[in-house]
């Protein structure tokens, strides 16, 4: 996927933000997950794997809101993890009618509920707090067409691999988009159980 094949609002945003040519790891990955694949981005901080992120989704999910279940989770570290990635959403969210919604420990879990009720498109969340508010039968998975993680090295400290992997046994259909600094043996256990033939790409 080029600059050029993307909707109308993507290309506006990148213009007034001057990006007019894809860093290399967006030439590498950007096209493969259009194309639906699984997969392990284990590129270096600063090499685009969150403006990627940004783009894959608003492109996949068409910049069209569409019914109250979320078509996007991204999992991500904490709250403060998660309003950055939230700031970084907004401006490529400009010209779109998509509703995105942080879900995160530090707030009221019946207001997340009764929140996530009235719809969203995207959801970026704490993996604790989706297992409660999923547990719950506050969140509707159903819809799901991408499963990310961002900066994927958290995981590997509390019980954050645990919680997301219980997550798939919950979706039936999805992509699924892991970006990392390196992989991780552990995740050859979401190769057998759910990321099927998925692709690893690396960027040194």
């Amino acid at each position: 996927m080029s600059f050029k094949k993307i909707i109308e609002p993507l290309k506006e945003t990148l213009l007034e933000k001057g990006l007019v040519s894809m860093l290399p790891l967006q030439k590498q990955i950007l096209s493969k997950i259009k194309g639906g694949i699984n997969m392990f981005c284990i590129a270096p901080k600063g090499s685009g794997k969150t403006t990627s992120i940004i783009l894959s989704v608003i492109q996949k999910l068409n910049g069209s809101a569409f019914e109250d279940a979320p078509r996007a989770l991204i999992f991500v570290k904490d709250k403060e993890a998660a309003n950055q990635l939230a700031d970084e959403f907004k401006p490529f969210l400009k010209g779109t009618d998509l509703r995105m919604y942080l879900l995160y420990d530090e707030y009221n879990i019946e207001l997340q509920r009764e929140e996530l009720y009235l719809g969203a498109d995207i959801v970026i969340a704490t993996p604790k707090r989706l297992n409660q508010v999923f547990y719950l039968n506050g969140i509707n998975l159903n819809s799901l067409q991408m499963f990310i993680v961002e900066d994927a090295e958290f995981l590997f400290r509390s019980n954050h691999f645990a919680e997301v992997a219980r997550t798939p046994e919950s979706i039936e259909k999805c992509q699924y988009l892991i970006f990392s600094s390196k992989f991780d043996q552990r995740f050859e256990r979401w190769q057998e159980s759910f990321m099927f033939n998925s692709q690893i790409f690396t960027l040194t």
